[in-house]
């Protein structure tokens, strides 16, 4: 019994610490952004404010701007990217397909390449006389150069590109291990059955990684509506804020314009709110009632 009793207060000592660590570093910091988005004023001389950052986040056309550019690069990059690691999942889940190492380093390789990096090589390969332009015109797709970067809808275009091209890997190798655990005989008896292979991919592989892409959907979500690198270093969120996003703007009331740091944290939540509700609405759409 003492044994026993020893090793429960062993484990309950490491879940202390562990407890410890995510209080002060996480909920500490997260109450304290929401009792400052109820305060106005600059460094430490804040008063209390109520509610007047939230309304003047109602009335803010910039912030809206910025919301309404993060839901544009939601509603259209996330299913794109998840559908491209879907597709390349089960391409490269192949047996008989050859250099699939190579293929899977490929595709997973912008995921560990720096973000600042491959936003500035972006922005260059994208200019008026990079080389996709010149890439374009060479094969008369286009007439002219595209401005991606001063163009309003080319540089949301870009924004996506961009994200799409980082992240489709990252979330291919869930996908692609997820895949590598299904009975190979499920697949078998499909194919005796006279199923062929759209019918196999949409009634086997889709419901059976179905949690996989909960998930993948989820934590996609939480990334797009925290997306700053590629709006800040491609296109400093212009042309006309047009692909400003939350995060950034959140940064630049913060560290660009005159420091507001209550209203800040005011917009702050909005990414909160959006993510909690998109999370309800994928776990409604896979049919959890919890």
């Amino acid at each position: 019994m003492k044994l026993v009793r020893s090793k429960d207060l062993l484990g309950w000592f490491f879940i202390l610490i562990a407890v410890i660590f995510i209080t002060l570093f996480y909920f500490y910091p997260m109450l304290q952004a929401l009792i400052l988005s109820f305060q106005s004023g600059m460094g430490v001389n804040l008063e209390f404010a109520g509610l007047d950052n939230y309304r003047r986040l109602l009335n803010d056309p910039v912030a809206l701007t910025a919301i309404r550019n993060t839901f544009i690069y939601l509603i259209i990059q996330v299913p794109v990217m998840i559908l491209l690691a879907l597709f390349f999942s089960v391409l490269l889940n192949n047996p008989d397909l050859k250099f699939k190492g190579f293929f899977r380093t490929a595709i997973f390789l912008p995921a560990v390449i720096s973000l600042v990096a491959y936003s500035v090589i972006f922005k260059y390969l994208f200019s008026t006389d990079g080389i996709v332009n010149k890439f374009l015109l060479n094969l008369s797709l286009i007439s002219e150069p595209i401005e991606w970067l001063m163009d309003p809808f080319w540089a949301k275009v870009l924004i996506i590109i961009a994200i799409t091209w980082r992240w489709t890997g990252y979330n291919m190798i869930f996908y692609l291990a997820a895949l590598q655990n299904v009975d190979k005989s499920v697949y078998e008896a499909a194919r005796v059955d006279g199923a062929n292979s759209f019918q196999q991919f949409f009634y086997i592989t889709i419901p059976m990684l179905k949690p996989i892409i909960l998930f993948t959907a989820i934590t996609s979500t939480i990334g797009t509506l925290q997306l700053f690198d590629e709006p800040m270093n491609i296109t400093r969120g212009g042309p006309g804020n047009e692909t400003l996003t939350i995060s950034q703007y959140i940064y630049n009331l913060s560290f660009e314009y005159t420091p507001d740091f209550g209203y800040a944290a005011a917009v702050s939540f909005v990414i909160v709110i959006l993510t909690v509700i998109f999370s309800i609405i994928q776990f409604r759409l896979r049919g959890d009632k919890k």
